[in-house]
Parts: C-alpha cells; structure tokens; sequence
C-alpha cells in the first residue's frame, strides 16, 4: 500500500501500511508507562481557540453545503469516483457523507457505510494495541525488541533498536517495498514469514533520523502477536474493533463474506476499470478495510484520551502519552507523537495520520483540544499533481477554525525559533542544491531508481527558496521567506521548511512540516543530476552508435566502397557496439518494470526475480565489454596511419561505456541481492 504519496507535500512520499491491537479492557494494567530517554520537547501551547469573527458556525446545516459545494466538483475535475467524508465532534458525529460511486460500472453510490481501504491509518490500530499490551507491562517502549522476537536485528550501529524507536519511526531502516502487497490471497503468507523473509538494512544509528518504515510497523504487530498470544487479526478484532463497536471493520484479507457487499471498488482515475482487492502482506502497517461510520468511533475514542461510550481501551494517561510530541528534528516544526504525527495549522495542535494504496487515498485529523476529528477518503488516486485531501481539509480549517487575526502563522513558530538572526545570502546559498529523502533504499536495487526523485531547493531573485516538489494547487512551487537563519516560512501561507547542519556527516538536513522523514543533501557522488547526465549521455552515445551502424552500412553499400580495417579496431567497433545494445536494454527493462510495478506495487514480488536478474545480464555484458573495450581502445590509440577523428570517436564511445558501467555500480544495478 502506499504511504502518504499524495500527501500534503506531493508525489514525495509513497507506500503506506497498517494495522494492530487489542485486549480485554477489564485486564488492563495499572502499571505507569514512564519513557526511560530524556523528556521530548515540550508540546507548543495551545488552549481552546477563542471564536474568530467571520468564522462560520461548525454546525451540519453549514458543512454540508460547504463540502456539497467542493467535493463534486473535486471528484470531477480530478477524475475520482468517490468519497466519503465523516466530521465528529465533542464525542458525537456532526457530519457524514458520501460523494460519487462506489461502483462506477453499478452506478452504486458511496454512502458512510461504504467499506474504504484506509491504507497507513491503520497503522494507528497497531500503535493503539502496543500501548495496551504496554499498560499490562507486557512490551515497554525503551527495550531491544530483540528481547521480544525469536530471530535477530543486528546492531548496526552498535545500539539496539526499540518500540520507542519505531513508532517514531526512528529505528533507521530503509525502504523496501517487495512483497508490501501481493497480487491475490494465495499468495499471502504468515506476518512471521513476512518480518522474517524481509528483514532491511539499517542504514540510520537508532533515535536520529526519522524515515518512515513500513516495515518496523509489520515488526511491531509481529511482536504484538509474541506477547499477546493472539493472531494479530484476532487481536486488533476482539480489543479494538468489537469493543468499540466498529462491527463493520476488519483487518482480515480476503474480507469476510459479510462484508464484501460494502465494500467501494478501487481506480486509479474513475474512467479505467476497477482493480482488484488490494492484498497487504505486511498486514499491521496497512490492511483494514472501514466504513467512515465505524472510524468515527476511533477518532472519538482517542479524542476522549481512551475512551469511547463508557468502554476504555487506553489509560487516559497512555492516550495522552501517546499523543505527546516524542522526536523532532528540527524544533520549531511538528514532532512525531507515538505513531501519530503534528499537523499544526492556523494556531492549532492537530495531529493525525495519512494512509495510502495503489486506489485508496485517505488522511485522519484531530485537534484533541476542541474535540474535533475529521476522516476523509477516496477510492481513486485521481490525475491531481496536488493532494486534494489536504487543500480539502485546509479549506476546512480555514473555513470553520481560521487563524486569529492577533495570532499569525508564524506564532506557532517564531516563539520557538532559537536563533532569530535574518538569513543572509550566503547562508540561504549554503542551503540551495539537491536534498534525498531519508525514506530511501541505499543498499538494494530501487537505489537505481532514486536518479529520479531528489528534491532540489533553489534560490529565487526576491530572496526566498523553493523546492521543485512543493507546489501551490496550481502546480507552480511555493515559495518560502526566512524567519530565521534556518526556518523559512510560505509565502501567503503556513508550511514551514527547517534546516540544521549535521558536523559529523558535514551536509545540511531539510525538514519539512511532515515529521516522519527529512531530506539530506548527497554528496556529489550521489547526486541525481550526475546520475541522470551519465545515464542521458550514455544513451546518447549508445544510440548514436547504434543508428549509424546501419546507416553506414547502408552508404558504404549505395556508394560500393569497402572499409578496410585493423583487426582491433573492428574488434573494438563491434565491442563498443555490443556495450551500447546490452546498455540500452538493460535501462529499458529496469525501468520498464519499475514504472509498471509502481502503478500495481503487487509486481514488486520475488517471482519476477528471473526478469530482474535477466536485466542485471545485460549489465554485466556491458560491464566485461566495457573492460575489453578499455584495452583495445589503448590499442587503437598506438595505431599508425589511423585518423585523428577516428579515434576521438572511439574514445568517445568507450567513455560512454565506463561511465555507463560507473552508474551500474554507484547505484545498485548490479546487486546481487534482489531483496529491495
């Protein structure tokens, strides 16, 4: 499942699971849950806000015409079938509604009770349930989890991992996405097999680097299926589920036959057919499937700090530590909370989650100080560049909880910014070039991949930055003012951007305001741009060379003349030409399967491996004739009699080749490994 692609921020971030918890709430413990690390940065001030002139009343005969007014037209413009939208309260709904088809084919509308997939919010099952089984000091937060498991994570960094650590999502794995979804349930395996089989390098030390992890929740649900006793579906079912009520919400795959008539197709844009049910393997990180009537049940449960219509599934003390800031990384913008992430805006404390698959796309808000949550999710991916869940949930605020007039944006910001020093020039030049997200694969194949997703900041003639990725609706990036030496500000809006240099890597670190990943700049070895220019050169080269050994031909034939050539200056044509063709199709089919894979991430499977390591062949050709191309090139140069231009061309060629087989191996394309 994807995770936050279309998240607030655009297309950065991608693939997303869910799920986990449960347990009688008669046997919870009274245990305290104490953090045995040093205390988080406190949580920024805020109390009830004070009603805003202007601000229209929070009221259904409000909302509805509002969202009545956006929705349609959004789903419309954007080619999205449906969606459904559920608003609560000081404990009670005030709003819900569905909008457009659940089934574009049936013509079946989307109601509350329609089924959605809500993707990496389930995750926030998964969280709730770690915290039950630490109230009955079963799990604590601050522990190796190797003490839970029964294989090893080995210390990379010479300190173990932790609870704490991965609902932070600080535990420093990479990326991976094999197997994350599968094609059908026959080829579901066990989560055991899944955490085992599966297991990524770390390639961050524990509690430094946020960079979100599917993965670590799969972990965190397997630990909780070792200490509960319970299958983690069962679990999540019989002490979340049922005692909240949410008799119409399941985690189990394939969906029980029950509710299999409730549940909303999937698109990717409402005009294509509907695809498949989404199967999720790493089940804790992803695989619920609810209707917006039962999540309403959650988000009153952890609005309420644990409670919900007389039932308790959390002490109100362990709802209010897990919604407690716990890890930021740059202090004045959101924190991490414990599975749940800040989403500050217009004066507010708001936190909440997004949640992705390759159809469904949904975010979960909720300001804990005003009782207020919002759910809201879509069945399409849509053809949108800009997330239209978020412009939807900041008309939202803006509408009904906009920002005081005697509070600006950057009140959230400036009282905790240490340095108020003005940025110079060459401060903000310091900071302008290509940043890599730290969500990346370093060490497997999909490193080939990340050529084409640094960001880049720039610096605009007024002053201010931009980052190609971070765009206004309209598609144009925004731009950001400095607050401070290294805060920076949006133009006419909220959105924070933070730096801060790191002296042991001697590279600066971007954070924008979604707290579960930053942004670090490469070294120029690993630039995207170096990585693009060789791989654009060597096709280049490699098609030129290819298009005139015809065309040679074919004009040596028309004209009758013959060349007469050295023996190893033949060789050297044929190996130089034999590099290009085995080049070429190497980066044709590498990245013809991952832009295939990437629009059905169920390909991302093992059983393709034979196609992969066929292509990585290729590679390896190009590599060995590389080197055979190398000596006869020192060959060709010793020749006598032979023209100038001739042999720049050759050298041109072979230059080509090593470059080409330079990118093979600075970025993964021959890993022997095919786990990614």
């Amino acid at each position: 499942m994807l995770t936050s692609t279309h998240h607030g921020k655009s297309r950065l971030f991608v693939i997303a699971l869910l799920l986990a918890c449960a347990f009688p709430i008669a046997a919870l413990v009274q245990a305290p849950i104490a953090p045995s690390q040093p205390a988080a940065p406190a949580p920024l001030a805020s109390s009830a806000p004070t009603p805003v002139a202007g601000a229209s009343p929070l009221s259904p005969t409000d909302i509805e015409p509002f969202l009545d007014g956006l929705l349609p037209a959004q789903l419309d413009r954007e080619n999205i079938a449906g969606a459904v939208v559920i608003v609560v309260k000081d404990g009670q709904v005030l709003f819900t509604k569905g909008y457009g088809y659940a089934d574009v084919a049936k013509r079946a509308p989307v109601t509350p009770d329609t089924l959605f997939r809500p993707g990496s919010i389930s995750k926030l099952f998964t969280w709730t349930a770690v915290m039950q089984q630490a109230e009955q000091g079963k799990l604590d937060l601050d522990r190796d989890v190797n003490e839970y498991i029964d294989f090893k994570i080995p210390q990379t960094f010479g300190k173990p991992i932790t609870l704490r650590h991965i609902m932070t999502h600080t535990a420093g794995f990479e990326e991976t996405a094999q197997e994350l979804f599968v094609p059908d349930a026959a080829r579901m395996r066990s989560l055991e097999k899944y955490v085992k089989a599966h297991l990524p390098n770390r390639i961050f030390p524990p509690a430094t680097t946020p960079a979100y992890s599917n993965y670590a929740t799969a972990l965190a649900g397997y630990i909780l299926q070792r200490v509960s006793g319970q299958s983690f579906d069962d679990y999540i079912e019989g002490h979340i589920l049922k005692p909240l009520g949410m008799n119409h919400s399941t985690c189990r795959q394939p969906l029980p036959a029950a509710l299999q008539p409730l549940m909303s197709q999937g698109y990717l844009v409402a005009s294509s057919p509907a695809r498949p049910f989404e199967f999720v393997m790493a089940s804790p990180a992803g695989s619920s499937s609810i209707p917006a009537t039962d999540m309403a049940h959650f988000m009153i449960a952890h609005l309420q700090n644990g409670e919900y219509h007389g039932v308790r599934i959390l002490r109100e003390d362990t709802a209010k530590l897990m919604h407690a800031r716990q890890f930021v990384n740059v202090p004045e913008l959101n924190a991490m909370a414990l599975g749940f992430y800040e989403e500050n805006r217009n004066g507010l404390r708001i936190i909440g989650h997004a949640g992705d698959t390759g159809a469904f796309h949904s975010d979960f808000h909720l300001v804990p100080e005003i009782g207020l949550g919002f759910f809201v999710s879509y069945n399409s991916a849509g053809k949108g560049e800009v997330s239209g869940r978020t412009l939807l949930w900041q008309a939202f605020l803006d509408r009904y909880l906009p920002t005081p007039r005697a509070k600006t944006p950057a009140v959230r910001t400036t009282s905790r910014v240490s340095d108020t020093t003005p940025a110079t020039p060459a401060d903000i030049d310091a900071l302008v070039g290509p940043y890599d997200v730290s969500r990346r694969a370093d060490t497997t194949l999909m490193r080939f991949t990340r050529m084409l997703g640094q960001m880049n900041v720039v610096r605009n003639p007024d002053g201010t930055i931009s980052v190609d990725m971070l765009k206004e609706a309209s598609g144009v990036p925004k731009k950001f003012a400095p607050i401070s030496r290294t805060v920076f500000r949006e133009v006419n809006g909220q959105d924070l951007l933070g730096f801060k240099y790191e002296p042991v890597t001697n590279r600066f670190v971007m954070a924008i305001d979604y707290p579960f990943m930053v942004f670090q700049k490469p070294r120029w070895y690993e630039s995207a741009a170096l990585g693009r220019n060789v791989m654009i050169g060597s096709i280049v080269v490699f098609g030129l060379t290819l298009a005139f050994w015809p065309l040679g031909a074919g004009l040596r034939w028309h004209y009758g003349r013959k060349v007469e050539t050295a023996p190893d200056q033949r060789r050297l044509r044929l190996i130089v030409r034999a590099v290009a063709a085995c080049g070429l199709i190497f980066l044709a089919g590498l990245f013809g399967f991952f832009t295939i894979a990437s629009k059905d991430i169920a390909l991302f499977s093992p059983h393709f491996n034979v196609w992969l390591r066929l292509i990585q062949l290729f590679g390896w050709l190009a590599v060995a004739g590389t080197i055979a191309a190398i000596y006869y090139l020192v060959r060709h140069w010793r020749e006598r009699g032979v023209w100038l231009w001739t042999k720049v061309a050759y050298t041109a060629g072979v230059v080509a080749c090593v470059g080409f087989a330079w990118l093979l191996f600075a970025w993964n394309g021959l890993v022997l490994n095919l786990k990614y």
